[in-house]
């Protein structure tokens, strides 16, 4: 079975057993790449990160789960990344729960991680 390519997007500052437990799931469902919010675009939604992009960049980099590493610089981009990368499905935590349905059109949407393969469509 072909591995399917999977999204998620966050700022993963001080990254915690919640971002890590989240990046584990989504990399077994297939390729995961990781879309990181840029300082700038942190800036513009008042969020500031301890850590800086660079930083954040090299720890996710290190983490197995990852296969690589996006800059996430506005909310509008995630309908290029998704046919850029060709992302079958993008995972989000549930907090972010109908956050996102506009992107259905273009990939599946999972806020939690579990039975995702039978969400998508392609």
């Amino acid at each position: 079975m072909n591995k399917i390519n999977i999204l998620t997007y966050g700022t993963f500052d001080l990254l915690h057993i919640g971002h890590i437990n989240i990046l584990k799931r989504a990399s077994k469902l297939g390729k995961l790449i990781v879309g990181l919010s840029t300082d700038e675009f942190n800036a513009m939604k008042h969020k500031e990160a301890t850590l800086s992009y660079n930083d954040r960049k090299q720890i996710l980099e290190a983490i197995k789960y990852v296969h690589k590493v996006i800059p996430e610089t506005c909310w509008e981009q995630k309908v290029i990344d998704i046919k850029k990368h060709n992302i079958d499905a993008l995972v989000m935590g549930s907090d972010w729960s109908g956050e996102f349905d506009e992107l259905h059109e273009y990939c599946a949407i999972q806020h939690q991680v579990v039975n995702i393969l039978g969400l998508i469509n392609r």
